[in-house]
Parts: structure tokens; sequence; C-alpha cells
């Protein structure tokens, strides 16, 4: 099969030849395993401009060498997080700050924010925020469709849809306390990143990707971040129309919802409002194989291997064993695609991915 026709085949739940399979990085993974792949130093340590695995400048060479059947273009605030330099502000006004790490495979750095642009109550009379019509911010949509749509199934990017880029203009916790305290200010923090995010899926609809790819992180390990009650006041509608407005565009597109942790209050709820594929399906917050059987007939998934503690702290024979059950179980049939439930992280071991990745791409669909 083509790499497209087997995603299409999983995403009707039918079987394909071989799972499909998507797997991001961060850069310095990234830059690992170029090393690992032996693709020349003028590929190596080309650090956050390098590889975005969010998909935006992604060249995808990576990708294409392992055998992964979805590409992804992103456009949206979600690119903000790989950015150059040690403290930057980015087009929604939201400053960065690189912090360090340490692993056994080398030195790396993660972003976080530490200046929320409405964070005083007053700030969003004045504020203004960058504009999604630009023809430059497809640029990258544009060639990737046209380099690639007749071989690969084209993901359009537009993660942290709502919810987390509402909160990085605002502060967590303040936009938290604004759930409860301040309702119509939370009401007009949300609207702003939504409708960015919306014109700018229904732009790549109208360009041609086939699945978009929204979402934000709501769940935590053992609940949601807030409560049910909360996500269908202030998150549901607005993902309900979003879904549909993309549908009624082009109504073959498929929908996938990305929150990390434990959302299953919420999953019976995606399904209606037109879900088709939840991500990341992280295995220490949720029973992949559970899901599978009491939604496995509406909702493909998409993810579900470990990346808290199976593919950096397992050993290869671990890796295996939990590809082959998630083959076994949830990708049975079809209606999977399998990758790590993140970017993958320099302190995974070499040996680690690449039992992930050879077991995928070696076992025939079950």
């Amino acid at each position: 099969m083509k790499h497209r026709e087997r995603v299409q085949a999983a995403l009707n739940h039918q079987k394909p030849d071989r799972c499909p399979m998507q797997i991001s990085f961060t850069p310095e993974f990234a830059d690992r395993l170029r090393a690992d792949l032996a693709f020349g130093d003028h590929l190596l340590n080309l650090g956050r401009g390098g590889h975005n695995p969010h998909g935006g400048g992604n060249t995808y060479e990576l990708e294409r060498a392992l055998g992964e059947d979805l590409l992804q273009t992103s456009v949206g605030w979600a690119n903000s997080y790989y950015q150059s330099g040690d403290t930057y502000t980015d087009e929604w006004g939201v400053t960065w700050r690189s912090m360090p790490y340490e692993t056994p495979f080398g030195a790396g750095s993660y972003t976080e924010m530490i200046h929320h642009p409405l964070a005083q109550d007053g700030a969003i009379s004045q504020y203004r925020g960058p504009d999604p019509s630009r023809p430059e911010l497809y640029e990258d949509a544009r060639a990737t469709l046209a380099q690639f749509k007749d071989e690969y199934w084209i993901v359009g990017v537009t993660v942290c849809t709502i919810w987390e880029t509402a909160w990085a203009l605002r502060g967590y916790d303040r936009m938290l306390q604004d759930l409860v305290e301040n309702p119509d200010l939370a009401e007009s923090i949300l609207e702003i990143p939504y409708r960015y995010h919306l014109h700018a899926a229904k732009r790549l609809v109208e360009m041609g990707v086939d699945m978009v790819w929204l979402g934000d992180d709501v769940g935590a390990q053992r609940s949601m971040l807030i409560s049910p009650r909360h996500w269908r006041k202030y998150l549901k509608p607005r993902l309900a129309a979003f879904i549909s407005e993309l549908k009624s565009l082009n109504p073959a597109v498929k929908v996938a919802y990305h929150s990390d942790g434990d959302v299953r209050a919420i999953i019976p709820e995606l399904i209606e409002i037109g879900l088709d594929v939840l991500n990341p399906v992280q295995p220490a917050c949720m029973d992949p194989a559970e899901l599978k059987r009491l939604y496995g007939d509406r909702l493909c998934f998409w993810g579900t291997i470990d990346e808290q503690e199976t593919l950096p702290f397992g050993t290869p024979e671990s890796v295996r064993g939990e590809v082959l059950t998630r083959l076994r179980t949830v990708a049975k049939g079809g209606g999977a695609i399998l990758g790590p439930t993140h970017h993958v992280q320099l302190d995974t071991p070499m040996a680690n991915f690449w039992a992930m990745v050879e077991t995928i791409t070696g076992t025939p669909a079950m």
C-alpha cells in the first residue's frame, strides 16, 4: 500500500497491510537520529530552526527515512514552542525562556513561558492578535501538498486550538480563575485563538489536507485539568462548531483531537460532535484496549506507545512487547495509528527507538 492508502484504510476501520505509524521528535533527538542514519554533517545540529516537531518548516527527511505514513504541516500558536534564542517573544506577545536539561545522551533545552500579554484584566481591550489570513503562513502546507500528497497522508496541524493558547495569553492560574469568577472575560479570551485556528484549519482543508489535527491538553494523569462541566460550557460548543465547519467544506476530511492525560469523561461527547481520531491515548492514564472495546466502532486511536516510562526507561524487549500488545488490541482490524504519546525525547535510548519503529513497520496487520 501507499502510505496514504494505509492510513485511509485504517481510519475507515479496515485492515491495512500493516498498522500506520507516526513519530515526531524534539529537535535534540532529531539531531541524534540524523547522526544515527548517517545523513551527513550538513543536516546535523540545525537546532530549533532545523526541526520543528509540530511540522512548521520540517523537511520530512527523517519521517520519510523511517517509513512514516503521515506528514504534518502546522499553522498556529503551537509553532511558538521551538524558536531560536535564549529568550524570545512570539507574534502573539507571549515571551518564552529556554531552560537547559541534561540526559545520558547529552544536553537539551525546553521552552517555558515567562510573560503573558493578557495577564492584566484590562489588557484585552488593546490586544490585537496575529492575522491568520497572511499567505506566508500557508507556504509550508502548499509545498508539502504539492510534493507529497500523492504518497503520504497529509495532516494540517492547528493544535493548542483554544484552551492552551488562551491560557498562554492570560496565564494558567488566571485563566482557571476566570472560568469561575470572570466568565465573560474567559469567553472573550477563548474566542481569540478559536477564531484564529478555525480560519487556519479551514484554509488547510480548502488546500487539500487529508486530516486536521486540533486539540488542547485538558487531561491530567488521573482526571481532567478542568471539570467536565466547564469543558462543556467553554470548549465543547466551540469544538462542535469547529468540526462542523471543516466537514461542511469537505465531508471526507478526518478530524483528530489531541489531549494528554485522562479524558475518559468527555470521549462520548467528542464522538457526538464528530471526532474521528483521538490522540495520544497515554497508556499511563487510560487503557487503550479498553477504549478500543468501548469506542472502537466509532473512533480511531493515534499514539498509545508510552513515552513516560517504556520508551525512555524500558528495554528494547519491553518496547517490542508494548507495540505488539497494541497491534493485537487497539490496531486489530484497523482503527489505529501507532506512535509515541509525545515527541520522542532526548533521554530515549536509540535501541528502544528502533525497537518501536521496526516492530510497527515489520509486523503485518492483525
